[in-house]
């Protein structure tokens, strides 16, 4: 028991002493550990001025969800087969799986939804313009389940998948 006893006063005199060395560091010298730290003040420099031209005034996001849907006209010339096969792999990559590999609207994930995903091919989809069709898939469809994928899917992106889309035709 006396060795016990012992031990535990070994100890807490060299814990009491670490701690004295620790603390005499710290508030006598200034190159403790924490004794003295650089300030951070980021607003000391003038916040420089903003180059003229980076804010676009032709084009962007704002500028074509605030333009009507009959004003939009895709910037793709609708025959390159580079924007087609672009378009195939966006759908692939991000309608598929609601619209489904046939267009169809039997998409594995579309199939929890109400009301279900339409038919892409419909002559009633096909007859939509460009534009109608980049509002819907970028700012969603209020009254379906169509979500907005602005925030997802780049604007070249959409307009290369309407041109993918486009190129198939109204199913016969």
């Amino acid at each position: 028991m006396k060795q016990v006893v012992v031990i535990l006063i070994a100890v807490s005199v060299v814990l009491t002493g670490a701690y004295l060395v620790i603390t005499a560091y710290d508030d006598n010298l200034s190159v403790g550990r924490m004794w003295q730290t650089p300030a951070i003040r980021p607003h000391e420099e003038p916040i420089p001025v903003m180059t003229a031209g980076i804010i676009p005034f032709n084009g962007g996001e704002v500028l074509t969800r605030t333009a009507r849907a009959e004003e939009l006209i895709s910037p793709l010339s609708g025959t390159s087969a580079f924007d087609f096969k672009r378009g195939e792999t966006g759908y692939t990559r991000y309608c598929s799986h609601c619209h489904g590999k046939n267009h169809d609207g039997n998409g594995t994930v579309g199939q929890s939804f109400h009301p279900l995903p339409g038919d892409l091919r419909s002559p009633k989809v096909q007859a939509l313009s460009d534009g109608a069709l980049f509002h819907e898939i970028s700012y969603g469809k209020p009254d379906g389940r169509q979500p907005p994928l602005a925030t997802t899917v780049s604007m070249s992106d959409r307009w290369q998948i309407i041109a993918y889309l486009k190129s198939l035709g109204a199913r016969p």
